[in-house]
């Protein structure tokens, strides 16, 4: 039964034909939150005709939060009631995702506009933080919200944030007042190679081409002799993935890994905000390969203006004939790095809390909605494009320090040009801060983070190290996504890693204690002035054996190598 917003009736009054307690008190609703008549309405406009189906929820929460702000507890149960689940099963997935504000009753909805600062490492190093308080001391509170953020894949323009959906890249007060002062905060396209150019240049002709007379094992080969891993982090051979998933019965599917969310990291913005169509080839490609039915691409919504995007340039696709309508199902991230887990991703995309799953079985036999899934990164698809057309030469005709390839270097931090950079794969620290214009003036070079900070912290004189998979891990690091920092002499390591803990600590999934409590406790034990070192030891050796996922496994990386390679510090 729905309620009338109006309806003040409660259960200190009986009425007539309404049943009592034992005890004597009248009840004229059942307990739990009631359905108000309004809220219905204004839930069921906003979903018009779109399916209901519970994997659609997230979506349907980002309507609901687009709209007006917050999500009311009001709008919550009616949506419960019009997707026919509990509203359980709607508030814990709300509250799962930092992009939705959840407001119960009686509590004050958030204000109109918020702004969210970057506290990465690279944007503190660039005085994120006094530009945070600066703006919670000249701006109206009541009108205008300032929240910390995790990163926002925008390191090369530190600090950076986020009014409504403009960002507002080496932000200072004096830019962000601009901004508001024009109410500038809408999404901003950036200048990128359309369907149409793209098109005009070949593009499509390879997997046209694929489509009418390809070998699936013929490209699988070629994927394999280029020697392409996955470049997501966890650098897995991409052809034998391949294999993997064909070996399972249909019905198979395609689940792309957006979710950029690694500090430090942007390399996969920097290539979809130039040619998108690169990568959404690779990924028909890799659709086409593993005869999938579906495709589930996942972007991050710290991507505002790439869902714009490829919004757009899908709906190219369908309209060429490209692709069917609906076989490309964009799917919007809510703030939480652990969905760039791909089972976490997956239980994500099946529009539940992001939690990664036990393992076996993997998601090339066991992924979304139970089916088998292949997983891709977005930048590895970019290559799958090329690789195609102009073969494997195209990595593994690079050579350098007996490495072959080539790799995305994300560099920030304190060098003279942040930015994207391709290298050979066997480039040095040395090498990557000569492509980054060498260090920004008057900074010397002092440490490095080499692949984000799930891989801590290495000193300046570990210069000549390999920066690429299987180089690090004997020094108790890794490449990961190639999320590069570089700090100088006037920057803290032990700060650098506390920051690096904070992360994983508000980012923690919380479904296993050694890295829910383990990321909580280091936190404190690290914000000592001088760190218990055998205590942190012990804590980092439970974490790395017992936590589910690679978050909790790498967290203490950034604890281990600075008590190793920084022990004045702490």
């Amino acid at each position: 039964m729905a309620l009338d917003d109006n309806d003040t009736s409660g259960s200190d009054r009986p009425q007539a034909g309404v049943w009592k307690s034992g005890k004597g008190r009248g009840r004229v609703h059942t307990k739990g939150r009631q359905l108000r008549d309004r809220a219905w309405e204004q839930v069921r406009a906003l979903l018009g005709d779109k399916p209901r189906r519970a994997d659609l929820l997230i979506e349907h929460l980002h309507l609901i939060q687009d709209e007006y702000g917050h999500l009311s507890a009001a709008h919550l149960r009616a949506l419960a009631e019009e997707m026919r689940m509990s509203m359980a099963e709607v508030y814990e997935v709300a509250t799962f995702y930092a992009h939705f504000d959840v407001v119960k009753e009686g509590e004050a909805p958030p204000p109109a506009l918020t702004i969210r600062v970057c506290d990465s490492l690279s944007c503190e190093l660039a005085g994120a933080q006094a530009l945070k308080a600066a703006l919670e001391d000249g701006l109206d509170a009541s009108k205008v919200r300032v929240v910390r953020a995790p990163c926002m894949g925008r390191c090369d323009t530190a600090p950076a944030l986020e009014i409504g959906h403009n960002f507002v890249d080496h932000a200072t007060p004096e830019k962000v007042h601009k901004v508001i002062a024009a109410g500038d905060t809408h999404v901003h396209l950036p200048d990128y190679e359309t369907f149409a150019d793209y098109a005009g240049q070949g593009g499509y002709e390879t997997l046209t081409e694929l489509r009418k007379n390809g070998d699936w094992q013929a490209v699988q080969q070629k994927l394999l002799d280029a020697g392409l891993r996955g470049l997501g982090g966890a650098g897995f051979p991409s052809g034998k993935k391949w294999g993997f998933v064909r070996a399972n019965p249909g019905p198979r599917y395609l689940a792309v890994n957006g979710d950029e969310g690694e500090p430090g990291t942007f390399k996969d913005r920097c290539y979809l905000e130039r040619d998108p169509h690169m990568f959404l080839e690779g990924m028909l490609i890799a659709a086409w390969a593993v005869e999938a039915e579906k495709i589930f691409l996942y972007m991050r919504d710290e991507y505002p203006q790439i869902l714009a995007v490829l919004r757009r340039e899908i709906a190219e696709l369908e309209a060429s004939g490209i692709v069917a309508p609906g076989y490309i199902d964009l799917r919007r991230g809510a703030g939480a790095y652990i969905c760039g887990e791909e089972s976490a991703m997956i239980e994500s995309i099946e529009g539940k809390r992001g939690m990664p799953r036990h393992r076996p079985p993997y998601v090339a036999q066991v992924g979304v909605f139970g089916r088998p899934t292949l997983v891709h990164n977005v930048e590895t698809l970019h290559w799958v494009t090329r690789v195609c057309r102009e073969g494997p030469q195209v990595l593994n005709g690079t050579e350098r320090n007996g490495r072959k390839g080539l790799r995305s270097y994300s560099v920030s931090g304190r060098v003279a040009k942040p930015g994207m950079y391709v290298l050979p794969a066997g480039s040095t620290i040395t090498d990557v801060i000569d492509a980054a214009g060498g260090m920004a003036d008057g900074q010397v070079f002092k440490a490095y983070q080499p692949g984000g900070p799930s891989s801590g912290l290495l000193p300046a004189s570990m210069s000549d190290v390999v920066l690429d998979f299987d180089t690090l891990q004997p020094h108790g690091s890794f490449i990961g996504s190639a999320a590069v920092v570089i700090l100088s002499e006037q920057d803290s390591a032990k700060a650098a890693a506390l920051n690096m803990l904070r992360f994983f600590e508000d980012e923690s999934c919380g479904q296993c204690t050694p890295c829910r409590v383990g990321c909580e406790k280091a936190v404190k034990l690290m914000q000592a002035d001088k760190w218990d070192q055998p205590l942190l030891e012990e804590l980092s050796t439970v974490m790395v054996d017992a936590s589910i996922c690679g978050l909790g496994q790498a967290a203490p990386n950034p604890i281990r190598l600075v008590m190793k390679h920084f022990p004045d510090e702490v």
